[in-house]
């Protein structure tokens, strides 16, 4: 009997399973069983790797040939084993030296002709390899360059098994015959990369050539668009077509700061499983940014898949930039799927096959017009919808998504001057990107011994007792907390946006200036004062925060408003309260 044994890597969603390959040969009728609960690609691994070896100038063993993939239990997928399996029944066959490959973790599948292709997954594969131990690992030679990112461990790349034969055996490498397809795109590379899902991140792509100082006006929005990116806080743009909404979130990618070596590896893994990570750049350092189309299934944007999940778009954005356009338009059940990666950055998925854990630290941008003809405005100019219309296509993006959303902007129509006129004022986003960069150093510097690294990821607790605010600075909010108008993950959020505010404008701490521009940027109205003339809060309804008007954009509130106006209009018709305010004015007006 011989026997013989290596190791390759079974990959669960972007976490490596260390798998021993075991190859064993007995006297009997010839035939190749491959056991270990292995998938369809797996299972026709039998004829690749006899037809490799055979074409690679070995003899294939005329026995009974058993190949086990231990643990039996873990389910194993792709054609990554096809080398390993290759190796092991060389050496059971007395080929190769068993010893020399017991140590080493070989990735790659077989071509028929004996070639080693690439395939997906070889940096988390090779990660889980380096936590086990292991010193040594083959891959094809097309992706040496992305396995080599892992220190402390030895890269070898083939491009064939007759050439890592060569290398086991101390034996000259042979000549590979010249390449024949003449210039065009290597037909191995094509199981390494697929579609690119609407996944961007890469330096030379677009997006370097995409700049803030091209939208016209919309300052606001730029100035949100800068905190968001400084505390990594998310973000609701809501106005009409072409308001520059699109634009905006185009260029958020950029403002953010390049990836950590940490950060880029956990990055480049997750592409890497999903097949977007495009030969030659082996590592991606800057964020991703991913804006996938309102028709997009759920297990396209959470994650998924038949037999064990593949990462979806929260995951392809990790570290990144998650932009929905036309949000209302995207199945509610899409966007409430959302809120636990949102609140834990990272999404659970269970099958049947098994459950795994994703990366999915993003920041989600969110776009929407006001309606469904997208015209609707204060004074409703131009706009065909009902209000039923309205209320429905508003609806959509559910309150519990929205609360955790902590920048809400109204995105106005841009005016025929700023459209036509050149603004020298208009910051690039080289400036801006510079201020962010400042503002999340001073943020990584006050968070230096804790478990976070942006003012976003801290939980409320840690904000209302660890760092304090100046004194009388939480009094607008604690003020909307007691009305009902802001829920207590809302003050938490808002907590985080005025740190952001006060790290950009270097304050130790956040005062009441802070405090009242985070409530702006959540509620879309001024803290106290009227809205000037033609403004409009973030669902179109005219309002002041703090005083007078209340608003009507949080559930139940305008069923208060038009119940405390029939009890007004009744009083008023009896003549028993006609000087008296009606029920909840006067803590209004006293706010």
């Amino acid at each position: 009997m011989a026997f013989a044994r290596t190791c390759s890597v079974a990959l669960v969603g972007v976490d490596g399973v260390i798998v021993e390959v075991q190859a064993d040969l007995e006297p009997g009728v010839a035939a190749f069983t491959l056991v270990g609960l292995p998938d369809k690609a797996l299972s026709e691994a039998r004829d690749r790797v006899r037809a490799a070896v055979v074409n690679s100038g070995e003899a294939w063993p005329q026995r009974k040939l058993t190949v086990g993939l231990s643990p039996a239990s873990v389910p194993k997928s792709g054609s990554g084993f096809d080398l390993a399996v290759a190796c092991a029944v060389l050496a059971a066959a007395e080929r190769l030296d068993p010893s020399s490959i017991a140590d080493l973790l070989i990735i790659g599948e077989l071509g028929l002709d004996g070639r080693v292709r690439p395939v997906r997954g070889v940096l988390p594969s090779v990660l889980a390899a380096a936590d086990a131990g292991y010193q040594r690992v083959v891959v094809a030679e097309q992706t040496a360059a992305e396995a080599s990112l892992v220190p402390g461990v030895t890269v070898i790349g083939v491009r064939s098994l007759r050439q890592l034969v060569a290398v086991l055996t101390g034996m000259p490498e042979p000549e590979e015959p010249p390449d024949p397809i003449g210039g065009r795109p290597d037909p191995l590379m094509a199981g390494l990369m697929l579609p690119t899902a609407g996944v961007r991140g890469l330096p030379d792509d677009k997006a370097a050539r995409l700049d803030l100082a091209d939208v016209a006006g919309q300052y606001e929005a730029r100035r949100a668009l800068e905190i968001a990116a400084a505390g990594g806080h998310h973000l609701y743009l809501k106005g009409p077509p072409g308001a520059g909404k699109t634009m905006l979130a185009e260029r958020l990618p950029a403002l953010l700061p390049p990836l950590t070596q940490k950060e880029a590896l956990e990055v480049t893994a997750v592409h890497s499983v999903a097949g977007l990570l495009p030969a030659g750049r082996p590592l991606i350092d800057s964020p991703p940014y991913c804006a996938p189309h309102h028709s997009t299934t759920m297990p396209a944007i959470v994650g998924g898949g038949s037999g064990l999940p593949r990462p979806g778009a929260v995951s392809l954005a990790h570290r990144g930039v998650l932009f929905l356009d036309e949000a209302p338009e995207f199945p509610v059940r899409v966007l409430d799927a959302l809120r636990q990666p949102l609140e834990s950055g990272e999404v659970v998925i269970a099958r049947s096959a098994g459950s795994l854990r994703l990366p999915a630290r993003f920041l989600l941008c969110l776009a929407a017009n006001p309606c469904p003809c997208g015209r609707h405005s204060r004074r409703g100019e131009g706009c065909e919808c009902t209000p039923a219309m309205v209320g429905r296509y508003q609806g959509r993006l559910s309150g519990p998504l929205l609360d955790r959303v902590d920048l809400q902007v109204q995105v106005a129509p841009v005016t025929r001057a700023e459209l036509m006129e050149r603004d020298s004022t208009a910051e690039s986003t080289e400036t801006v990107a510079a201020r962010v960069l400042a503002a999340r150093e001073r943020a990584a510097a006050r968070l230096a011994n804790t478990p976070w690294r942006t003012n976003a990821e801290v939980p409320g607790h840690e904000l209302r007792t660890r760092w304090q605010l100046t004194p009388g600075a939480l009094d607008d909010a604690a003020r909307q907390l007691e009305r009902g108008l802001l829920t207590a993950r809302g003050l938490d959020r808002v907590l985080r946006v005025a740190w952001t505010v006060a790290d950009l404008a270097g304050h130790d701490r956040p005062d009441q200036r802070d405090v009242r521009t985070a409530l702006v940027l959540r509620t879309g109205v001024e803290q106290g004062m009227p809205l000037p003339e033609g403004s409009i809060s973030r669902f179109g309804t005219p309002g002041r925060l703090g005083g007078g008007e209340p608003r009507t954009d949080q559930p139940g509130t305008a069923k208060r408003t038009q119940s405390r106006t029939r009890r007004s209009a009744a009083a008023t018709a009896s003549g028993a309260m006609a000087d008296q305010p009606s029920e909840g004015e006067g803590e209004g007006d006293e706010a």
